[in-house]
């Protein structure tokens, strides 16, 4: 019975911790997404303005 509790203790710190690297990564592509839509629409600004005074 010790063993199946040390087992099931060890198996809640593995998903503890993927749960957090998960969330991490979830954080950071939503960090990138903006960024590269930023970028995105700066680069289109810059085209029309290109084209509207060119």
């Amino acid at each position: 019975m010790l063993k199946l509790a040390g087992l099931f203790l060890v198996v809640m710190i593995v998903a503890g911790i993927l749960g957090f690297v998960v969330d991490v990564a979830g954080w950071m592509a939503k960090v990138a997404f903006f960024i590269c839509l930023i970028g995105f629409v700066g680069t289109m600004a810059m085209k029309y303005i290109n084209r509207k005074t060119g």
